[in-house]
This record gives structure tokens, sequence and C-alpha cells, in this order.
């Protein structure tokens, strides 16, 4: 089986060696069509300390490395200045 991929947004980079990443979905409503965002919040793993607030990266899915953080970092798609 594959292994998920996500793109979001870096929300927040206190911890040491994690991040918290945005990730908006897009999905229409049943019923009237309209499209919807939700966003949802994943823990990802950080190794480098290279993700900075803002940024754009691309996260997979991977084995557990706490209890919430499930996710690492592949790549940094778009850096802020």
């Amino acid at each position: 089986m594959p292994k998920k991929e996500k793109t979001g947004q870096v929300v927040s980079t206190t911890m040491d060696k994690t991040i918290v990443v945005a990730v908006a979905e897009y999905t229409p409503h049943p019923k009237y069509k309209k499209i919807i965002s939700e966003t949802k919040k994943y823990k990802a793993h950080n190794e480098d300390l290279d993700c900075q607030l803002g940024d754009e990266v691309r996260i997979v899915e991977n084995r557990p490395v706490s209890k919430t953080k499930l996710w690492k970092v592949v790549e940094i798609t778009k850096r802020t200045k």
C-alpha cells in the first residue's frame, strides 16, 4: 500500500524536531455542491530543523515517532523570505 502524501503550510515550529503543518482539503457539500475547505493540523518530524514558519512543505506518512507524530517532512516546496 502506498504511503499517503500531503502538502501544507507550517504553522508552528516551537517544538524540538517537530513542526505543525496545516493542510486544507476541499470537498463539495453533498447537497448544495458548494466547495468547502476543511483545515486539519498534522505534527511532522523535522530532523534537520530547516523548516520555518510559513513554509510550504510536503509530508509523508511514517511509522509513529511519538504518540501524535505520525508524519515526516520530505521536502520544502516553497520557502518564505
